[in-house]
């Protein structure tokens, strides 16, 4: 995915001293923009027409992959590319490229849009080394970092945009036990899964909001811990990777066949282990997945009784947000208190980074109309279509009959 703004790209080398640049003290601009008025028209944008024809150079953004989340193809390009231009960005001074999971990748993008004169990167770092080796080159050149979504740890970035992430797993946690009640499950033997909590500082947040909101309630939740009576942990440390998940829950389940509950992170990791059961013919209701992402697939798992929910991030409103921040830093003022709502301490660094933390929410079927419908974000005619779950054995309603037992239109 490149949405690749013209211009000519030459490398630059990102060995060199590790120099500290301070963000600007310049007093921003008067204006209302805050994580309280972006919306999903983006009209608070048009607040930043000043900032963004004061502001010289470039912006680039860089984001991770295709593979662990559709959520980067779906949804943060094209609204980090809307949320710009609709500030008054010039097209020619935007760049929107994706690193395709890939770290060499995602450093050459970095060396580009820095060799090409951008102000101020948006960097959503494949892991940790990758963000920090951009970060250094960064700081070398004069270039601001915000770190998008995921925070580098070690790193040296400006500012950090992102959910409340511990948030984000206490929030699956919770909804994978009201799914236990609602769907009445007995005898509960819960498969706890992972993302990569070896290079994703996000998952080990997500794991630690989960873990501890199903310890509570009686299970042994942990990275590759070893369980209890109630609880199978996902053995290693976890993956975003779809594939991958599927063969570690066909593993898990060929050795212990009476799982009857599944905490997965994201609704992509949901999805084929939700495929496979239903071609051993799963009925609706009887095993809950959990999720995040907001995605196509999840919410038609989710209205069909396989998914029971999944963690709506609005990622217009962390599009909206990241971009804000940019264009004042591309202009040397400082960012709103309105804007800049609190901190996050470095798990290496221990240094408390300038943040923006947004809110996110559990979804279930009863709630799609009134958020991601309602949003934007999920078309109905897309979500409700006359496909229907491939169940082996077993003929299910139709995602649009779906949509019309939960007032979906």
């Amino acid at each position: 995915m490149n949405f690749k703004k013209g211009r000519a790209l030459a490398a630059i080398t990102l060995a060199g001293t590790f120099v500290v640049l301070a963000v600007p003290t310049v007093s921003s601009a008067a204006g209302t923009v805050s994580t309280s008025t972006f919306n999903p028209n983006y009209t608070t944008m048009a607040d930043l027409t000043a900032i963004a024809a004061a502001g010289k150079g470039g912006i680039g953004v860089i984001l991770p992959d295709e593979v662990s989340s559709d959520r980067y193809v779906e949804f943060d390009a094209p609204n980090l590319t809307t949320a710009l231009t609709d500030a008054g960005l010039p097209p020619a001074d935007l760049s929107v490229q994706n690193a395709l999971g890939v770290d060499a990748n995602e450093i050459s993008i970095a060396e580009g849009d820095i060799a090409s004169g951008d102000k101020v990167l948006i960097m959503d770092p494949l892991d940790a080394p990758t963000g920090i080796t951009i970060e250094k080159a960064a700081k070398k050149h004069g270039v601001k970092v915000i770190d998008y979504d995921r925070l580098t740890t070690g790193g040296s970035a400006q500012y950090y945009v992102s959910f409340d992430n511990t948030a984000v797993g206490a929030l699956i946690g919770n909804g994978e036990l009201s799914c236990l009640t609602s769907w009445k499950i007995k005898n509960t033997l819960m498969y706890v899964m992972n993302g990569s909590t070896t290079t994703d500082n996000n998952a080990v947040l997500f794991a630690q909001g989960y873990d501890a909101v199903l310890n509570k309630a009686g299970y042994k939740a942990s990275v590759g811990g070893k369980g209890n009576a109630k609880t199978i942990n996902e053995t290693g440390t976890g993956t975003w990777t779809p594939s991958v998940a599927l063969t570690q829950f066909q593993g898990a389940y060929a050795k212990n066949p009476k799982i009857n509950a599944v905490l997965t992170p994201n609704d992509e990791n949901a999805a084929p282990i939700i495929s496979y059961l239903q071609k051993k013919g799963l009925k609706p209701d009887t095993i809950p997945f959990t999720g995040q992402d907001a995605t196509l697939l999840g919410f038609q798992n989710i209205i069909s009784g396989y998914q029971c929910g999944t963690v709506y991030k609005p990622i217009w409103l962390e599009a909206q947000a990241a971009a804000s921040l940019a264009l004042y830093l591309r202009d040397g003022k400082t960012p709103p208190m309105g804007l800049a709502n609190g901190t996050t301490t470095d798990p290496v660094s221990k240094r408390k980074v300038p943040s923006v933390l947004l809110k996110a929410t559990w979804d279930t079927p009863a709630l799609v109309q009134s958020t991601v419908i309602a949003n934007g974000v999920i078309n109905a005619v897309a979500l409700c279509t006359n496909a229907k779950p491939a169940v082996t054995g077993d003929s299910l309603p139709t995602y649009a009959a779906d949509c019309k037992k939960y007032h979906i239109s």
